[in-house]
């Protein structure tokens, strides 16, 4: 039955290619959005950036491989 919430129609599908190119399009946009607002944020609150480098970089430094 169309009416029921748990069917789909082929035209559902989530792995069309169209699907997957916006997909893509909407994940750059936001990543691109995400680290213009990181790098604003630094630059805006450079002690606190200092203090997450630094605890960047000590987490690498005790992170086995």
């Amino acid at each position: 039955m169309p009416g029921k919430p748990g069917t789909s129609d082929a035209s559902d599908t989530p792995d069309t290619p169209d699907r997957n190119e916006e997909r893509r399009r909407k994940r750059a946009l936001f990543l691109r959005e995400r680290n213009e607002a990181r790098e604003l944020r630094d630059r805006v609150q450079p002690r606190r950036a200092r203090t997450a480098r630094i605890r960047q970089q000590m987490r690498m430094r005790t992170f086995r491989w």
